[in-house]
């Protein structure tokens, strides 16, 4: 991210909505394009903070990797509250406010000709789909690349088109699973650490990147250990209650760490002591 003076840091640029779509009940995606810079400039797990004027502002994890169109980026919206849903209720043409983006990021450096292990739980993907197309498109930089999806239904699942193509690629393995199926799902029911045992890890070798709700966390953790991955080569994107985006006012602090600077993504190695976070 280029550095800002603290005046811009509060001050949303313009952007337009160039694509809107509806994924499920709840999430709707969107295509915007920034209309004062060339490029975002952000890095996979970083977050935008998203103004609809009049309204309010939200905090909103980029969803896409960084290499897109010039001067576009993607987001996927939960609605959740008063700003999400006027956000929802925008269409195509409309302008918001773009602040950001913030937040540390992941990122593969020193596991190149490694694995890569993806573990997402339900709107976790959206954080971690910038990261996994970054590194299923540089899918020969590496030796295996896993991408393990829960969700709570099928109706549920997100991407589920593109999901089917990354699996298509050489060395690259998804696989899916709800909580719940229904008469037409033919895939694995159970929850997602249901898919961790039958895993071959390579514990010296392997990056694991966690998204998904808390309550996940605890359990994809004892999974893992129970493999013997190291805790240093855990990442996890911890998202709290983020307001202000630049460590200002304390709002998604954790036990003094502000997640929105010293996260969201975390090397779970050093938070451990986080008893609160997870």
């Amino acid at each position: 991210m280029s550095q800002k003076n603290d005046k811009d840091l509060y001050v949303p640029e313009r952007a337009r909505i160039v694509e809107t779509k509806e994924m499920t009940d709840l999430e709707k995606y969107f295509r915007i394009k920034l209309l004062d810079r060339e490029a975002l400039g952000h890095a996979p797990g970083q977050f935008v903070m998203v103004t609809v004027y009049g309204v309010g502002e939200v905090p909103i994890s980029v969803s896409s990797p960084p290499n897109g169109r010039s001067g576009e980026f993607e987001l996927v919206v939960r609605k959740a509250g008063n700003v999400t849903q006027a956000l929802h209720n925008l269409g195509t043409e409309s302008l918001v406010g773009i602040r950001g983006p913030f937040g540390t990021n992941f990122t593969s450096k020193g596991f190149e000709r490694k694995d890569i292990l993806f573990i997402a739980g339900g709107i976790g993907l959206v954080p971690l789909r910038s990261f996994i197309k970054q590194v299923v498109n540089e899918n020969k930089k590496y030796r295996k690349i896993t991408i393990l999806y829960g969700a709570k239904s099928p109706d549920e699942l997100l991407f589920k088109e593109e999901m089917d193509q990354w699996g298509k690629k050489e060395n690259v393995e998804v696989k899916i699973t709800v909580d719940k199926g229904d008469p037409s799902w033919k895939g694995n029911v159970g929850v997602i650490t249901t898919l961790i045992p039958p895993l071959e890890i390579d514990i010296q070798n392997t990056l694991v990147a966690v998204v998904g709700p808390p309550v996940m966390y605890k359990f994809v953790i004892l999974s893992l250990a129970s493999k013997k991955v190291a805790n240093k080569n855990i990442y996890l994107s911890l998202e709290r209650r983020m307001k202000c985006g630049v460590g200002k006012c304390g709002n998604c602090q954790i036990q003094g760490s502000y997640a929105c600077q010293d996260g969201p993504v975390y090397c779970f190695a050093d938070i451990e002591h986080l008893k609160e976070a997870l």
